[in-house]
């Protein structure tokens, strides 16, 4: 199929200008011709088809054949999980993790005072699951509006996504690094081939490894996080804060306080576990949380989480590195608050995922337990 396209020059000194400097011979109209084949596509079941190619090769009127390109339309009076209020609730808070978007701060806000990651999200999240049945999603300009590396999570949360509600999904992009992320079933270039659909098991290679770094850091890192936590933003200098980056970026925190228990001894909990929203959809809360568990656990020390986020809660009930305990899922009744803190949780009447890290222990990184005040003064004499 050849898209030809058309358009008369309405002639002045400019272009006046360019026909005596460059010698161009048509001085009427500009005209433009676009191929593509996408016809084999109906002979096989697929999720996932990239249209790529640089700007101005004619991606996005590809997709204008195919179907409607328009934007969601956001209320901006209204939250931006009330948007999708033709889902109950709870549906669409797992819709929002599902696609990358876990931070739950963000679904209190209008979609215009989101970040442009945020927004990219939001919109995939309303137009993918706004979908009927055997309609075909299409975004176009996919990722060109933020950061490579939030690119690369964005495309892997969204194809996840895709493959398990067995959605279709086309994007058009000029950025050829969300390929391996996106794992996508086809791929067409209008400037190669003659805009020849191509397949190959090399499209549905896994998604590249991500190496994480853990930090020890002060508890002053808190006050990047604490915005997208969805309990009270106060933290605590008792507590342990442990940053996690991924080329060089901080994506995640987590912060460990003591347990106060009659009957525990030697426990803590993860009071907190933040990822960035830019960096939702990766995994990266569920490693996190994993790591501080096992060295914790390798230093003989009880590790318990407890959260209301079914994405981190559901994980935790299915991995066999966690073990529910008996308040896991239940609405706890009111007891003396141990501490300001503990006081917090026990004014909240709401059931909760709450668990115990029984998985392996790591050794190796005994120093990012040491007391914060120990590695200042090591660093100093360093």
């Amino acid at each position: 199929m050849k898209i030809n396209l058309e358009n008369s020059i309405k002639n002045d000194k400019y272009t006046e200008y360019i026909y005596d400097t460059f010698d161009i011979q048509n001085r009427e109209k500009t005209e433009t011709e676009i191929s593509f084949n996408l016809s084999e596509a109906k002979s096989f079941d697929w999720n996932i088809g990239i249209i790529y190619g640089s700007s101005g090769s004619g991606k996005t009127s590809i997709l204008k054949q195919m179907g409607n390109l328009a934007s969601s339309d956001f209320d901006r009076e209204k939250s931006l999980i009330s948007n999708f209020d033709w889902l109950e609730p709870k549906e669409a808070s797992l819709l929002l993790s599902s696609m990358g978007l876990s931070s739950v701060p963000t679904w209190l806000r209008p979609f215009h005072l989101l970040s442009n990651g945020e927004q990219f999200r939001a919109e995939l999240a309303y137009k993918v699951a706004n979908a009927k049945d055997n309609e075909v999603v299409l975004i176009d300009e996919f990722t060109s509006v933020v950061d490579r590396d939030v690119a690369k999570s964005m495309s892997f949360a969204v194809q996840k996504y895709i493959r398990k509600h067995n959605k279709r999904m086309i994007v058009a992009s000029c950025h050829y690094d969300v390929m391996e992320w996106l794992t996508p079933d086809w791929i067409c270039s209008p400037q190669k081939k003659e805009g020849l659909l191509e397949r190959g098991q090399w499209l549905r290679q896994s998604r590249p490894e991500i190496e994480l770094r853990a930090h020890r850091v002060e508890p002053s890192a808190w006050d990047l996080f604490k915005e997208h936590h969805y309990l009270t933003s106060k933290g605590s200098k008792a507590f342990s804060h442990y940053l996690f980056t991924w080329n060089n970026k901080p994506v995640g925190i987590v912060v460990v306080s003591p347990l106060p228990s009659a009957h525990l001894k030697n426990a803590f909990r993860g009071s907190r576990t933040v990822i960035l929203p830019d960096f939702q959809g990766l995994g990266i809360g569920a490693v996190a949380s994993d790591f501080i568990g096992a060295i914790y656990r390798n230093a003989g020390r009880r590790y318990y989480t407890k959260t209301i986020h079914p994405a981190l809660g559901e994980y935790r009930n299915g991995s066999d590195s966690w073990r529910g305990t008996p308040d896991n899922g239940k609405i706890r009744k009111q007891r003396k608050a141990l501490s300001n803190y503990d006081s917090h949780w026990q004014s909240k009447r709401r059931a909760s995922y709450c668990h115990e890290y029984i998985g392996e222990s790591l050794g190796g990184y005994e120093d990012l337990l040491k007391p914060i005040k120990e590695m200042r003064e090591s660093k100093k004499i360093n």
